[in-house]
Formats: C-alpha cells, sequence, structure tokens
C-alpha cells in the first residue's frame, strides 16, 4: 500500500470524521473516499461504516489504523537509509523546537544551513520543552531544541545560557514584590516549578497575581504599558530596553541561569542529514544570536 494511504488512515483514525481527516491533509473529500475505497478493494475488507456523526471503524479497519503508525515510520526509516548511502547531504530534516526558540533562533539559523546545504528540506515541530523532550526520547524526530534540564542520558549539546529575570516598566524593591502585582503566563512546566521555588525560598507569603496570560511574548507588551511586574528568561525581553530588569540569584548569591540544549540519540548521527546539522550547529554562537 502507498505511503499516503497510511497517512490518510491515520489522519481518518484521529478525527473519526471524513471532513475533517481532509482538511488536516490538504486534499479533497471526494479525493479521500476514492483512496479509502482503493485501501478497501485492495484489502478486501470494509475499513470504515459511514454515518450521520461521522466514521465508524470496522474491527479490520481498526487493526489496519493501528498498523498505519509502524508503517509510516518504517517507510520513512527505509528512505532516510536509501538517501544516507551516498555523501550527498539531501533529505528531510525532522526537528522539534520549543515556541520562543522557533520565533527568535530558528528561522535564521535554518535559512544559514539551507543557504550551505540547498537540498535538504525541513519539517519542524514546535510546542512547550516537555513536548519536544518526548518527541526526541520517542525519535519521532530527528533532534530537538528544549530549554531546561530535563534528564536526558543520550547526545546533548548546550546551545546558550540566558538569565533569569525580574522586569517591570518602573524599578522595584525585591523586598516589595509580594505586595505588587505580578503577571504570570502559561509556561513549561518545569520552568514554572522553577519559579516557584525560588520563590518559596525568598518569601513567606504566595505573590499577587494580578494578571494571567497565555504566553509569554503577550506579558512583555503587558510589562510594558505598566500593568505589572514579571519573572521571564531575558530572551524574551532582551529587545524591550524600556522595562527596568533585575536578574535572579541563587541561595548562594549566583545568577540563575536557564539553559537551551541540542538533544538527539546517539544512533541518529548514523544519518548523513543529521550528523552535518548537528555539527553545523555546534559551531554557531547562538548566544550572541546568529
Amino acid at each position: 500500500m502507498e505511503d499516503l494511504n497510511w497517512v490518510i488512515l491515520k489522519e481518518l483514525y484521529t478525527h473519526q470524521n471524513m471532513t475533517k481527516a481532509a482538511e488536516s491533509l490538504y486534499i479533497s473529500q471526494p479525493a479521500l473516499t476514492n483512496r479509502l475505497r482503493q485501501m478497501e478493494k485492495e484489502f478486501g475488507v470494509q475499513i470504515v461504516h459511514r454515518g450521520r456523526r461521522g466514521v465508524h471503524f470496522t474491527p479490520e479497519g481498526e487493526y489496519l489504523a493501528r498498523c498505519a503508525d509502524e508503517m509510516i515510520t518504517r517507510m520513512r526509516t527505509i528512505k532516510e537509509q536509501v538517501l544516507n548511502m551516498n555523501d550527498r547531504v539531501v533529505g528531510t530534516l525532522r526537528l522539534a523546537v520549543t515556541n520562543l526558540i522557533t520565533r527568535k533562533k530558528l528561522p535564521k539559523l535554518l535559512k544559514l544551513f539551507k543557504h550551505q546545504y540547498p537540498d535538504v528540506e525541513f519539517k519542524v515541530m514546535t510546542g512547550w520543552s516537555k513536548d519536544v523532550f518526548h518527541q526526541v526520547y520517542n525519535q519521532e524526530v530527528h533532534v530537538g531544541i528544549v530549554r531546561g534540564d530535563y534528564a536526558w542520558a543520550d547526545q546533548k549539546h548546550l546551545l546558550f545560557e540566558e538569565k533569569v529575570c525580574i522586569a517591570s516598566s518602573e524599578p522595584l524593591e525585591m523586598g516589595e514584590l509580594p505586595s505588587q502585582p505580578r503577571i504570570d503566563y502559561q509556561t513549561d512546566p518545569l520552568f514554572k516549578s522553577f519559579i516557584d521555588q525560588w520563590w518559596s525560598e525568598n518569601y513567606t507569603v504566595p505573590p499577587r497575581v494580578g494578571m494571567e496570560v497565555d504566553k509569554a511574548e503577550t506579558c512583555k507588551e503587558m510589562l510594558l504599558n505598566g500593568l505589572g511586574y514579571a519573572i521571564l528568561p531575558h530572551t524574551v525581553i532582551e529587545d524591550a530596553e524600556a522595562l527596568y530588569t533585575e536578574v535572579l540569584l541563587d541561595t548562594s548569591g549566583e545568577p540563575i541561569v536557564r539553559r537551551t540544549w541540542l538533544y538527539y540519540h546517539e544512533e541518529m548521527l548514523e544519518l548523513n542529514i543529521v550528523r552535518t546539522f548537528v555539527e553545523f550547529v555546534k559551531q554557531l554562537d547562538l548566544q550572541e544570536g546568529l
């Protein structure tokens, strides 16, 4: 069966709806229906029943859908190994990258790499660091760029460190923080627990949270408009010169930093495209930008 057919089965099983599956695959619903009929003819079984509320998989269809991930991964591995049989750096590099790094660093990084290796294509998935970490761990991607110190037993390379700061539109006294309005934002659970631990080490009362927003970038805009203070990695506010910042210190008086890592499995380096990308990134100075 064709590779695309396995992808169609996977998406249809995920959505349980022909229209939604077709939209996710950027194909027309008639084209999806035609593919499904071809699959049913090839295997000699009915894969789904159609109803008013979507589709329902037959037992045979459920079995084929469960095989889809395995078959997609197998075909991808075969293609990668075939491309890897010569010395050219060619193929699709699969990356998982945290949201902030995707916006701040990744476009220029990929532009530089693409300029040097024009036959490379990219598939980029973004999300919270915990999600990126799991994608790398499960080998859903070749490499991942993760913020935070996760327990990782395989290969990794430190890309850069950033100081964690308290930021505000007006100067703040650290002793007055519990009485000042804080702007909280959605962030990775590891970083949130890190902030909570620092707070508990320095104050005996909880923070006065005056606002909660969805993203760190939104938080920055609220800071610029004088709506409170926030605790942020420096990368978020590096271009906001109007803000006053105070670097957080640990119990020994040292600046607190958040590290960003390149994570990958040793076996992935057997692929030319991955090995070349890792070596390329190691030569760059992401601390100072690209």
